[in-house]
């Protein structure tokens, strides 16, 4: 009896897991990774299997990106700034197969409610999603009223999350109250089997990461609790973070656009493996769909950019244009993430782990995706698209 979703093998793709394997067959099913092998043996003819040489492909986990604005972002300058949710594709096309939303600046008009249906949304689409509860304001909004319930009741909810620190936007948050937060989480997290981390936000502000190295020295919270994003976004700020890291804290930047005051996500990446940083420490995500405003210093806004989810590809193609090894920077778009968030079988290439497989050409463009072992992508187009897109529009 044949299978309405056929099983798929791999044939002959450069294999990064995200080490480098070499050349090798993948066999995917059910969602998982089945079997690995340099040359697999020929299914038989009564199983439904596709076969699919990737000769020449480099073939890498798809990309977690843990910080997105599912729902949209924006609405600091009125509600006509409230910037759209990203459609599925616009994930997919970046080799991105798993996310983790938020609310950021606006946690009145967005809700978590919203978070949560639009996450379970993109897991109905195909993408392996998640979410924080919370938002830049304290107290936090939440779903069940409690930081800790919200983490163990609520599937996707992992963490809390973005939080804001050291920004005008922010609501100027006490050490007492951070760390509150943080054992929430934290405690969650051990209930749950969840990651239970808290995420700060990080602005311009002179303070930096002042209030997490107090929250350091002051409880026993494990530091993995910790995840800053946004610490590319000043040059100082950065600096500060690499000095975090040395007390174990895993940092992330963010594939701005433009650098502004700031370092571009490459070069940030380039300073801390020149640096020779732990590379386990430091993540990447696109702020995608999320509002990138300037303000003066009134606190106007002055101009306004939208994160997208393609900067985080990007991200990875120019490092690998300044010579980094793709071994070398893939598990800061892959395992170093999975770690972080806890979402056990993603961001490899293993038997039992999760389908998640992406394609890169020889200009490491990404040419096929596939999530949870459904095809997303084939040949740098979309063959599943979200409930609202059209494939004719794309």
């Amino acid at each position: 009896m044949r299978t309405t979703n056929p099983m798929i093998v791999l044939r002959h793709g450069e294999v990064y897991d995200p080490s480098p394997v070499g050349s090798c067959d993948l066999l995917l099913g059910g969602g998982k990774i089945l079997a690995m092998g340099p040359k697999l043996p020929t299914m038989p003819s009564e199983l439904s299997v596709e076969e699919v040489d990737v000769t020449g492909l480099k073939v890498i986990p798809g990309l977690i990106d843990a910080h997105v604005h599912v729902t949209g972002g924006g609405g600091e300058s009125g509600f006509s700034t409230r910037v759209p949710r990203a459609a599925l594709s616009e994930f997919t096309r970046a080799g991105i197969t798993s996310v983790v939303g938020l609310l950021g600046a606006d946690g009145t008009t967005r809700t978590i409610r919203d978070l949560v249906a639009t996450t379970m949304g993109l897991r109905e689409e195909g993408l392996s999603a998640w979410c924080y509860t919370g938002s830049y304001q304290i107290p936090v909004p939440t779903l069940t009223g409690s930081v800790r319930d919200d983490i163990v009741y609520v599937d996707p909810i992992i963490g809390v999350g973005e939080v804001a620190i050291s920004d005008h936007r922010s609501s100027q948050p006490t050490l007492d109250e951070i760390l509150r937060l943080a054992s929430e989480a934290y405690t969650a997290g051990m209930i749950s089997q969840k990651a239970g981390v808290l995420h700060f936000h990080l602005g311009d502000g002179e303070r930096g990461l002042e209030l997490i190295r107090q929250a350091l020295k002051q409880a026993e919270i494990p530091t993995r609790v910790y995840h800053p994003t946004h610490v590319n976004r000043q040059v100082r700020l950065f600096e500060e973070a690499m000095t975090l890291a040395d007390q174990g804290v895993t940092v992330d930047v963010t594939a701005f656009p433009d650098a502004d005051e700031g370092l571009m996500a490459h070069d940030a990446i380039h300073q801390w493996i020149d640096n020779k940083r732990p590379i386990e420490q430091i993540t990447c995500s696109s702020d995608g769909a999320g509002c990138l405003p300037t303000f003066d210093d009134q606190g106007n806004m002055v101009a306004m950019g939208v994160g997208d989810p393609i900067s985080l590809t990007h991200t990875l193609q120019q490092l690998l244009e300044l010579g980094h090894a793709l071994e070398t920077i893939l598990p800061i778009f892959t395992t170093n993430v999975a770690r972080v968030m806890r979402l056990s079988g993603k961001g490899q290439l293993q038997t039992s782990a999760h389908a998640d497989v992406v394609c890169l050409d020889q200009n490491n463009q990404v040419h096929h995706v596939l999530c949870n072992g459904k095809w997303m992508i084939r040949h740098g187009e979309p063959v599943h698209v979200g409930t609202f897109e059209r494939k004719e529009q794309l």
